[in-house]
């Protein structure tokens, strides 16, 4: 296994890392919406749900492999009310339509109101 780092995502913000390869695959951790230059939040879901994706693009590329080559990815909306919003910058990113799940939860961290994870294949 090999540990990914970049300065191309947030850091960690607890004890995990940003993301790992293991055989044939990298594994993304969740992903919110950080600016990882200024550590910044944008405002709104479309902000967010564009620094997400840029975020565990960021992850996904340091490991080897790219968006093209994501497989699966799990997304965590802050409200469900937001899904037709997310779902139109998501697909500007993950063109090759992975397998996903997408749920609502009550919180997420720093007050994000998007989390995304994923796995791509080298």
């Amino acid at each position: 296994m090999k540990t990914i780092e970049t300065k191309k995502a947030p850091g960690a913000i607890g004890p995990y890392s940003q993301g790992y390869v293991s055989g044939d695959f990298v594994f993304s951790s969740g992903q919110i919406p950080v600016d990882p230059e200024t550590g910044a939040i944008p405002e709104g879901i479309s902000a967010q749900a564009e620094q997400s994706c840029k975020n565990v693009a960021a992850v996904i590329e340091a490991g080897g492999a790219s968006l093209e080559k994501v497989i699966k990815t799990t997304c965590f909306l802050a409200d469900m009310g937001d899904f037709a919003a997310f779902n139109a910058v998501y697909e500007k990113f993950f063109t090759s339509k992975p397998a996903r799940s997408c749920v609502a939860v009550k919180e997420l961290p720093k007050g994000a109101l998007c989390e995304i994870e994923a796995i791509a294949e080298l």
